[in-house]
């Protein structure tokens, strides 16, 4: 079963475009989440960093049904958790 991976984002953050750009260019699928746009992925957002709406807030269920939230994560851990 491959990986699957979630980016919650917004339109205007750096970190996320930059993070995009470098999963599109690894060829690594993913599902962008506005959390502007979607009131519930907001509370997602806020669960995983204590109440602040951080983003990229990246979800990444790994091969072996690993799931794993990360906060602005490198390209590497993305990988390392899509591995796991």
């Amino acid at each position: 079963m491959p990986g699957t991976v979630t980016m919650y984002s917004t339109t205007w953050c750096g970190y996320c475009r930059r993070l995009k750009s470098q999963m599109d260019r690894e060829g690594i699928a993913f599902t962008e989440v506005d959390i502007e746009q979607d009131p519930s992925a907001v509370a997602l957002v806020e669960r995983a960093n204590d109440g602040n709406r951080t983003v990229p807030t990246v979800v990444v269920t790994g091969e072996g049904g690993t799931e794993t939230t990360m906060t602005n994560p490198s390209l590497n851990q993305v990988k390392e958790a899509l591995a796991a």
